[in-house]
Order: structure tokens, then C-alpha cells, then sequence
């Protein structure tokens, strides 16, 4: 594996706060990938940001009674305030609303569109008949004509992946109001998909080791690939940058065009924000490894509709070409798509009311809570039903009882018999067992989290947890008094493998990694948290983005023998334990039934 890893984040909707169910998807896992990879010795660069373009945000604009600008401008500030209340550690979080997203997305089509791979055609779009205004794909609902299913989308069928047309639907019928559209002829830019068809089919034929449901659904997408719009009859998004089109006031890129370019317009604008304009070709134009994390409603923009887009960016089509603006741009090494969050049955959806806010639960629980039931019960291989028992039943049990019961046991152990870290004075088979499984534990552990298997990952770390619990109760140092030296060395067993285990942890708990780093005695940034900065641009307002510095960090995926002589102080309780009638009443924010 490449020592650069570039971890491209799907791009949260700026029409609202996000919910849970987002962030089990795109937050949570790239998060854990991208800490632990750091920890590793890699170079990683995670970009992402708001997406602020499209029909969606002019309907929510008209719902609250302000502009799409000043909508963007309100949810862009929620959102990474949420964001950096969970600790996702973004290298740039960003908005498609910077005056650099528009110069890269321009660029991204021109040179689409001088290689061949954007043609223009006349097209029936789908208009609102109460508002004028058009709708976007994704706004349609009606009867696939292919499956018969009845909640496909304008854009494609989610039960059986065939790629569709609004006027494909049988009885279509808009999602904002529930009417039906009227369909107009009008022109606009496609992107020729089956002039770049062969080439991704190539590609994905080499993509053996992707997720089974990625690569399945991916393969089966080629069998019916056509030309795709990527300009409407909209006055808010990116202007299309020809002559005779870019001053028209009712054509734009569409949003789904613009929104996946985001993670190379990121990159450039990390790169300038660095002091190195030319430092985004490390993760882009030379040997890296790109991953790219979303839920999996968005996995054909990913492992379909942005390949062939860089493929025709690269001419690497059937039509040929040379590459464009920014050379020639590396493909996707994986697409980690994870499956839905629901409620009781439910997929998490805002306009049903089906809903639990991120900033309401970070304000509740806080973040490693949430942070910990995605990874260990998370939407990572099928769909995962959220309930506030299993909630409350995982915090109790596994966080507050094995984790934080062994972060306290030790550290109070070791603080009232010593007052710092003792030595090891002689190790038993038993005690040499348990630290030759700590040991064995960060190539296991780092093995399934290269892998994107975070389940897994935990699920071995928190082994750990209970094998060091069950030592200490077989061990019994309390009622060794009379040998201090056999009790120091099972204290300081107990020590070693607590700062074991708090390293393996630190990609999912960030937060309690850094408060154990420091109950251990340690100085200094042990996880380092993402910081919200305001930037601006020439030419345009100043907007708040997420940041960091990563490097300088104390967390490195290794076992660091105990500084023997640490002092230590009396530990505070790493987690509570929450009220288990919360389990069947839920927050007053999120209340059961």
C-alpha cells in the first residue's frame, strides 16, 4: 500500500442538520480509517465538505423564507459545528459554494467536454406545475418500469440498480408536494457514459477485492449505461462555462456533477490554504491510494459516474483525448459504501420526521458514545436497526462496565499501592500470555482496519478489554499486600495493556483515548481533534471550515513500553452509565413510540 492515502468523504446535503444515520455512513468510518492510518506512518489527506447546489436547497430556501445563499450559509455552519463536535478529523471541510470549487468544476467540464465526453441533447425535464421550477431526479418518485418497484427515484431504482430517467416512471409524482410533473423539452450537456463504458467495465474487472454489494451493484450498472444530464433549467449552482451558455440565468451544472469533482476542488484549495499550491498531486497525479466512504444510496456517483468522468478527464475513453487541466488524475482504489441506519424499520429520514439529530445526541451523550455504537453496531455490511435500548445496553455493558471499569481498576490499583507506574518486577507464563496478546492484537487489529472492516477491528480491540479483565480478577493484586513485588508486576501487566488497548481504541474513541492518555500520566496531544477556522477567499465571504494538525500528535499504532516511575493520579470514571429506562422511553429529543 502506498504511504499516501487520500480518504474522500461523501459530501453532507447543506438543506438541514445532519442525523445519525449520516454520519454512520460517510462520518464515523472514513474517521476511523483515517486516524488509524495516520497512527500507521501514512500521509493521509481527508477532504470533504458541504454540498450546497441544486433544486433541494432552493425548495428548503422557499420553505424557511430566505435565499439558497443565505441556506447554504446557515446549515454550512451547523454542520461543521456537528462535525468537529464529533471529532472527525478532516484535513479540509469545506462548501461547494468557494469561488475554487467553481474554477475546478469548470475546468473539470471543459476539459470533459474538449476530449468529447460532454455532448450536448434535447431532453424532457421535469417541471413543477404549482412553482415553474424544475425538479431534480432525486425529487421524483413513481413505479421503476423495470422491476415494478414503487419507490424509484427519478435517477435510478434502488431495488434492482437500473439506471433511469424521470419520464422512465410509471405515475411519477414530485416528493416536495406530491404532484405530478409536467415534462418540457429542453437542451442541455450529457455526459456520454457509453463512450467511456468499456473502459470502466476494464477497471471494475480489477476491482476484486471492493465490498461484494459494491462490486455486484457497480457491474450490474454497466449493462444498461446511457448518456447523462449534467446541466438543468436551475439559477443556483455553477455556471457552465461556454460561450452562449455561461451568461444564461436558468442553466447550471447540476448539483450531482459538481458535488463529486468537491474532492479534487478540496484538495486544490487544502493545497493553497497549506502555503503549497501544488501539493494536492501528491493524492491525485501520483502513487496514492484513494478511498472513498459513503452510505449506499450514493455508491453509482462513485464507482460508476466519477471514474468514467476522470477517465474522460484523462482520455482514456473510446474516444480518446488528452488529459486535462489537472493531468492525469488517479481512480479509486476502494468505494466504502455502508448500508442504511434505521429506526425501528425505518430509514432515517428528516422529511418523515423520522429523525435523531447529531448535535442533540453529541449534547446528551457526547461523541465517543455515538462514535463507539456505530463502529460496533453500525450500517457497516447490511442495514442496522438504531434502538435506545441497544443504545443504552452497549454504553452500559461494554463501554462503562469492560472499558472504563479497566481503565479505573488498574489506574486506581496502581494509584493507591504505588502513587506512579511500577516495574515489573518478574513475569509469569500468565502474565507473558496476556502481553504477547497485546502485542499480536495491533497487527490484527491494523490488518482488519486497512481493510475498512471496522466491526471486526473493534470487535478484536475490545477482546483485548476482556482478557485483561479476566487476568486482573484471576490475578487478584488487592489481596497481595504481603508480596508487593508479584502485585506490582500484575499492576504494571494491567497498565501496559490499558495503554495497549487506549492506542487500538484511539481510532474510534478519540476523545477517551486522549483522557486515558493523560490518567496514564502522559503530556501533551495524544489525539488530535479537528479545529473549526474562518477562512475567506478573495472576491467572496468568509465561510468556517475544519482543520487540523495531525502531525504533531503524541498517537503512533504501536505498543510504547510504560514510562516506569509515571506519577499517577486518582482516575475519574472514563463513562457513565446511563439510566436503563432510557432504553424504553428515549431522549426527550428523540422520544420512544
Amino acid at each position: 500500500m502506498p504511504d499516501t492515502i487520500l480518504t474522500a468523504v461523501a459530501w453532507p446535503y447543506a438543506n438541514g442538520p445532519r442525523h445519525i444515520g449520516h454520519v454512520s455512513g460517510f462520518g464515523v468510518p472514513s474517521d476511523v480509517f483515517s486516524r488509524y492510518m495516520r497512527m500507521a506512518g501514512h500521509d493521509v489527506l481527508m477532504v470533504s465538505g458541504t454540498d450546497e447546489h441544486g433544486t433541494p436547497i432552493s425548495v428548503q430556501a422557499d420553505a424557511e423564507g430566505v435565499t439558497a445563499r443565505q441556506l447554504a450559509d446557515k446549515y454550512n455552519r451547523v454542520i461543521v459545528e456537528d462535525l468537529a463536535g464529533l471529532g472527525l478529523s478532516y484535513d479540509l471541510f469545506t462548501r461547494t459554494t468557494t469561488l475554487n470549487h467553481y474554477w475546478v468544476v469548470q475546468e473539470m467540464f471543459t476539459s470533459l467536454y474538449r476530449n468529447g465526453y460532454i455532448v450536448a441533447q434535447k431532453q424532457q425535464s421535469a417541471i413543477s406545475p404549482s412553482t415553474g421550477r424544475t425538479l431534480p431526479d432525486r425529487y421524483i418518485e413513481g413505479t421503476c418500469p423495470h422491476c415494478g418497484y414503487d419507490g424509484a427515484r427519478g435517477d435510478q431504482c434502488d431495488n434492482c440498480g437500473n439506471q433511469l430517467d424521470p419520464i422512465d416512471l410509471i405515475n411519477p409524482r414530485s416528493k416536495v408536494n406530491g404532484e405530478k410533473p409536467e415534462f418540457v423539452e429542453s437542451e442541455q450537456f450529457f455526459l456520454d457514459l457509453p463512450a467511456l463504458a468499456e473502459q470502466l467495465g476494464s477497471w471494475l474487472a480489477t476491482r476484486s477485492d471492493w465490498r461484494p454489494n459494491v462490486l455486484k451493484y457497480s457491474l450490474n450498472l454497466l449493462k444498461d449505461l446511457r448518456p447523462r444530464a449534467i446541466t438543468r433549467d436551475l439559477d443556483w449552482g455553477v455556471p457552465i462555462p461556454l460561450d452562449g451558455w455561461r451568461d444564461q440565468p436558468m442553466k447550471r451544472i447540476y448539483v450531482w456533477f459538481d458535488a463529486v469533482i468537491g474532492y479534487l476542488s478540496a484538495s486544490v484549495e487544502w493545497a493553497r490554504r497549506s502555503g503549497d499550491a501544488d501539493a494536492w498531486k501528491k493524492w491525485w497525479c501520483q502513487d496514492s491510494s484513494a478511498y472513498y466512504f459513503m452510505g449506499k444510496d450514493n455508491i453509482v456517483f462513485h464507482s460508476v459516474i466519477w471514474p468514467s468522468m476522470l477517465f474522460g478527464h484523462n482520455g482514456q475513453g473510446s474516444l480518446g483525448g488528452q488529459p486535462g487541466t489537472f493531468g492525469t488524475l488517479n481512480l479509486p482504489t476502494e468505494v466504502v459504501s455502508s448500508e442504511y441506519l434505521t429506526m425501528s424499520g425505518s430509514k432515517f429520514s428528516t422529511s418523515r420526521s423520522n429523525v435523531i439529530y447529531v448535535g442533540d445526541f453529541l449534547r446528551e451523550f457526547g461523541p465517543d458514545a455515538l462514535r463507539y455504537f456505530i463502529a460496533v453496531a453500525g450500517p457497516e455490511s447490511q442495514d442496522t436497526d438504531f434502538t435506545w435500548d441497544e443504545f443504552v445496553r452497549r454504553n452500559n455493558f461494554e463501554l462503562a462496565n469492560e472499558w472504563g471499569n479497566l481503565v479505573n481498576r488498574s489506574i486506581s490499583m496502581a494509584f493507591k499501592n504505588c502513587g506512579a507506574i511500577p516495574a515489573a518486577n518478574f513475569l509469569s507464563d500468565t502474565d507473558r500470555e496476556l502481553l504477547g496478546a497485546s502485542q499480536r492484537a495491533f497487527d490484527e487489529v491494523g490488518a482488519l482496519l486497512r481493510r475498512c472492516r471496522f466491526k471486526q477491528a473493534i470487535g478484536e480491540a475490545m477482546r483485548l478489554v476482556g482478557l485483561a479483565n479476566k487476568y486482573i480478577s484471576e490475578s487478584e493484586p488487592w489481596k497481595l499486600k504481603d508480596e508487593p513485588e508479584r502485585r506490582d508486576s500484575i499492576l504494571h501487566v494491567a497498565l501496559q495493556v490499558v495503554q495497549d488497548a487506549n492506542t487500538l481504541l484511539t481510532p474510534f474513541l478519540p476523545h477517551s483515548a486522549q483522557k486515558v492518555h493523560e490518567l496514564l500520566g502522559g503530556q501533551g496531544v495524544w489525539a488530535a481533534q479537528p479545529e473549526i477556522r474562518t477562512v475567506s477567499e478573495a472576491g467572496g465571504p468568509d465561510y468556517p471550515v475544519l482543520m487540523g494538525d495531525y502531525e504533531n500528535q503524541g498517537a503512533i499504532w504501536a505498543s510504547q513500553p510504560l514510562d516506569v516511575g509515571r506519577p499517577l493520579d486518582k482516575p475519574t470514571p472514563l463513562f457513565g452509565k446511563l439510566d436503563e429506562s432510557l432504553g424504553e422511553t428515549g431522549p426527550s429529543f428523540a422520544p420512544v413510540g
